[in-house]
């Protein structure tokens, strides 16, 4: 069912080696087979443009981990606000939905500061675009998100309303497998 999407993985693990130094792809396709269900978050993660590769790997457990590595935030998850209360609070032009209500739903969970910091070592990301990322309670409390981008050769991490949105803002998920 989920041939072409597997694929599709191998193809892109083959030809980004330096995302997943060590491993070798019969241990990924292994750890996919074990968990199915994981081929679904997976293909979410596709079909929104976030073009899903393998970043990283605990040794001990033989987990793996996929992030979005698209050059951009995935073009199917942008123009949202950061979560379900942002988007109640607005009361005029509301996006279609938030970030946080997205990855729940595509199995995913949203990209820490480390996380992001992580993804930009492998590689130049959001160079024109921006991406929302896991927010802690105290700042989301005051009505704040967090999101980051890479400007200048720099990863920044900024503010803004939860509520805000911007065709140029998304989000990328992680999914450990």
């Amino acid at each position: 069912m989920h041939d072409d999407l597997i694929r599709t993985l191998q193809t892109r693990f083959s030809q980004h080696m330096e995302r997943h130094a060590g491993l070798a792809w019969d241990a990924v396709l292994a750890r996919l087979n074990a968990a199915p269900a994981s081929l679904t978050a997976l293909q979410h993660m596709e079909d929104t443009g976030g073009e899903p590769d393998v970043i990283g790997h605990a040794g001990e457990t033989g987990a793996v981990t996929f992030c979005d590595c698209s050059a951009e935030s995935p073009a199917g998850r942008r123009s949202l606000c950061f979560d379900e209360a942002a988007l109640a609070a607005r009361k005029a032009n509301k996006p279609a939905g938030s970030a946080a209500a997205m990855a729940d739903a595509m199995g995913i969970a949203l990209l820490t500061e480390a996380h992001y910091r992580q993804l930009q070592e492998l590689g130049a990301f959001d160079q024109k675009t921006s991406s929302w990322i896991a927010t802690p309670a105290s700042v989301r409390k005051l009505g704040g998100a967090l999101f980051c981008d890479r400007r200048y050769g720099q990863v920044f991490v900024y503010h803004n309303g939860a509520e805000s949105y911007y065709a140029a803002r998304g989000f990328r998920g992680l999914l450990r497998v």
